[in-house]
């Protein structure tokens, strides 16, 4: 069985972007750069040792550069981005190099993270903008073009080529979403990869799932050890386990709701909101519906809620695939598997690393 566990927020919703810096958009803080004359200063994230490291300090010989001060020719992108462009510098985070590699042969997703509406041409102000998908709703970030340099050579993320600059810049706006450079130290593949992406049909990808007899379970994240197993006043339980045992839709009031069926194997301690065992909302569904998705209904720990309300009070959903099929297809995929029997015979068939004889 493959087990895959994964952020919720990498699942939810699409919502409007929104930027990090006073309120005010990429397109209007370079408008206005443009129009003053002036290259963009980032406060929120300062060309200052505050923006590398928080625990210790900073080789004195570090420069902040911005492209046009490194080369005579520099451009966002040369020709395609691609999983070549990115080389490692003095940060040890190849975590997030190996989510952007993996993003690279995703034009579509990567497109969404970095957005192509930018370049050193007659729009250059300083500024660019990356998308990353935070708390339920993408996250528009936007950085200024100064980089950490040592003699005129970037010391972080950098492209093979010495002019082109969209992973050097990519890197800056997921150091500012974490608060600086050393922050990225240690992080997990996974983690880049769910700011990378947003699918917007989770629904349909868990009822498959447990269509095809997959198990799933859900939590709530903690940011403190007083948070475990601290009841919500909507009566869910923070850092607790819970199983999903169910998907369905319902007619309410003429359109389709969207519920998710999940179990606290305390076998007590429900969700108290819309959908739950004794809420109003089942008033409005046709009774032969009603009576089948509810059942036996009783204070037994199992409860439906509104998969919007799921995906607002859940982080985390954790899926074990029974079967090596495919849950984001229509049709299933299998997979196909070819035994040979044989053996090894020292010096005809044998194989190895050349220095080691016995092989």
């Amino acid at each position: 069985a493959a087990v895959k566990a994964v952020g919720l927020s990498a699942y939810c919703r699409m919502r409007d972007s929104n930027t990090q810096y006073d309120g005010r958009s990429f397109e209007e803080l370079r408008h206005e750069c443009l129009q003053n004359g002036v290259l963009f200063e980032d406060p929120d994230f300062p060309a200052a040792d505050s923006s590398l490291y928080y625990s210790q300090s900073v080789p004195v010989n570090i420069e902040w550069k911005r492209p046009k001060e490194l080369c005579d020719n520099p451009k966002f992108i040369v020709g395609n981005a691609d999983r070549t462009d990115i080389c490692q510098g003095q940060l040890g985070d190849c975590w997030l190099l190996a989510a952007i590699a993996s993003l690279t042969l995703k034009k579509d997703a990567m497109a969404r993270v970095i957005p192509h509406d930018q370049d050193f041409d007659h729009r250059y102000a300083g500024i660019f903008h990356f998308q990353f998908w935070q708390h339920n709703k993408w996250l528009d970030v936007v950085v200024d073009d100064r980089l950490p340099s040592v003699r005129n050579q970037l010391i972080m993320l950098h492209s093979a080529s010495n002019n082109e600059f969209w992973s050097a810049l990519l890197e800056k706006a997921y150091a500012k979403m974490h608060g600086s450079y050393e922050a990225l130290k240690g992080g997990t593949t996974m983690e880049a990869m769910e700011d990378f992406t947003a699918p917007r049909n989770l629904f349909s990808i868990m009822k498959k799932a447990l269509d095809r007899g997959s198990m799933m379970g859900c939590s709530i994240d903690i940011t403190s050890s007083a948070e475990s197993e601290a009841k919500t006043a909507s009566g869910l339980v923070k850092g607790h386990a819970y199983s999903i045992t169910g998907l369905e839709e319902v007619n309410f009031r003429g359109q389709k709701v969207q519920l998710i069926r999940i179990r606290n194997p305390w076998g007590q301690v429900e969700w108290n909101g819309p959908w739950s065992d004794k809420s109003r909302e089942w008033n409005y569904v046709d009774s032969a519906e009603k009576n089948r998705i509810l059942q036996n209904s009783a204070e037994d720990g199992e409860f439906w809620m509104e998969f919007e309300d799921f995906k607002r009070n859940y982080d985390k959903v954790e899926i074990c695939n029974m079967t090596p099929d495919s849950l984001t297809d229509d049709t299933k995929r299998h997979w196909e598997v070819s035994l040979f029997e044989g053996n090894w015979i020292r010096g005809s068939t044998a194989g190895g690393y050349h220095r080691l004889c016995s092989v």
